[in-house]
């Protein structure tokens, strides 16, 4: 028996997403591959989530942070294994992008990673960690890994 997975719609998260939101963070937080994120967490930043929906199921989701001077980071970018390779990821970045290409003049995103190659492919550059000092002191402290990172840092520089 075959089925076919649902292409999914990427769209701002809405507070019925929440639950799900965190499931999937929580599935990659146990293996420390992103930083966990409660509840409230989710729901005061929640504006700042993009999701993959196919029929009400959350498959991906992306939120972004911004640390003013046009700096900006890409956070929390979960994709349900089952639709790994079906261009969710690829999905969530381009429309993050196409948000901040519609919502300012210039930007410098930026994401620590495993998936270098990833974003690579999505126009991002390989850059050092320690362009991003704010990062560093906000999350990396708090890191169960800070003291042996092993992700690497991408960026993607619209500033004009």
């Amino acid at each position: 028996m075959t089925f076919e997975l649902k292409k999914p719609i990427v769209r701002l998260a809405q507070e019925k997403d929440v639950a799900q939101i965190q499931q999937l963070l929580d599935m990659y937080a146990r293996d420390q591959i992103i930083l966990a994120r409660t509840r409230e967490d989710i729901l005061e930043n929640l504006n700042r989530f993009i999701v993959a929906d196919a029929d009400g199921a959350i498959k991906g989701c992306v939120a972004i942070r911004d640390f003013g001077n046009d700096l900006l980071e890409v956070r929390s970018l979960a994709v349900q294994p089952d639709y790994f390779g079906k261009g969710i990821g690829r999905a969530l970045i381009e429309e993050l992008i196409r948000i901040l290409e519609n919502e300012r003049h210039s930007f410098r995103l930026f994401a620590l990673t495993y998936k270098t190659d990833f974003f690579v492919k999505l126009g991002f550059q390989r850059v050092s960690m320690d362009m991003f000092p704010e990062k560093i002191w906000s999350d990396c402290v708090k890191c169960p890994k800070k003291e042996h990172c092993d992700e690497e840092a991408v960026m993607l520089d619209r500033k004009q």
